[in-house]
């Protein structure tokens, strides 16, 4: 059988019990880090052999583990921290179990994800999560564009050395789209001794994090947005000729320095019309 163990995400003590004894009666265990796992290990004094198996040995791996399982092994499966399968390929391995049959259980415990949601003080009765936002500049667009048309809680995490470009990038979206005092909740070093969790808008935790300078690991939570929300009676408006207040906003996001695409794509998204209209209502304004 494949044991899914959730592992402390800071907190040595969030261990849950249930895990204790699974890791104790394992026949192996595949970990993400063995040297990590290791030491968490050798704290609780548990003896059991380790191999490795991550994002970069997983086609090597994957299969010499799946073999092992057929052959009756328990193994149990832990990440560096939190729940396996989470943004590792953890999930790729519990699906190539069941695809051949192999029982799989999951030992539950914390995540950085849930405990950040809930910390948060945003709404929990729905949310999304993205995983790493990333570095690839065309999944990071495709990310805010997400986000800005998404209502519900958006968690998401994000390394250190790029948390000052995102929230740069967060505030210049919601800037342009009218929509500045939209919340964020940065968590960072969950359940550790400096736990913190700072709360503003993008703006203002840009600046502290441009003076404090960013450590540690780091989940956002971010408020949905409520544009969508709106977008049929702002829809409503335009059909009853309110073009002028459309074209108002235009001329003052032009003249708070956004650049004409981004007024546009911020007029189309405010009042919830669709790109080319919002390039009538603009062009008509130039003609005028």
């Amino acid at each position: 059988m494949l044991y899914v163990v959730a592992t402390p995400i800071g907190n040595l003590d969030d261990i849950t019990v249930r895990a204790l004894k699974t890791l104790e009666n394992a026949d192996l265990i595949a970990a993400e880090d063995t040297r990590h796992t290791l030491g968490l290990l050798e704290h609780f004094g548990i003896k059991k052999p380790l191999l490795s198996y991550f994002e970069h040995n997983k086609l090597s791996r994957g299969p010499e583990l799946l073999e092992k399982l057929e052959a009756g092994t328990d193994i149990a499966l832990v990440s560096d921290a939190g729940m396996p399968g989470i943004c590792d390929p953890g999930w790729e391995l519990i699906r190539d179990c069941i695809d051949r049959g192999i029982e799989v259980t999951v030992v539950p415990g914390a995540s950085a994800c849930v405990t950040a949601l809930v910390l948060s003080g945003l709404p929990t009765d729905g949310f999304v999560f993205e995983g790493f936002i990333g570095t690839d500049n065309k999944q990071r667009s495709a990310f805010f564009e997400r986000l800005m048309r998404e209502t519900r809680t958006t968690v998401c995490y994000e390394a250190p050395h790029r948390m000052l470009k995102t929230l740069a990038e967060l505030n210049e979206r919601f800037t342009a789209a009218g929509i500045p005092g939209r919340r964020i909740a940065v968590c960072r070093e969950l359940t550790k001794a400096h736990e913190e969790v700072s709360r503003g808008t993008a703006g203002e935790l840009l600046s502290k994090f441009e003076s404090a300078g960013p450590r540690g690991e780091f989940v956002l939570c971010i408020e949905g947005s409520l544009l969508p929300e709106t977008s049929h009676a702002r829809t409503l408006a335009a059909e009853a000729g309110n073009e002028a207040e459309m074209r108002d906003y235009y001329n003052a996001l032009i003249s708070g320095g956004s650049l004409p695409k981004e007024a546009m794509k911020a007029l189309a998204s405010r009042y919830g019309i669709s790109r080319n209209e919002a390039y009538r209502i603009v062009k008509l304004s130039e003609e005028l």
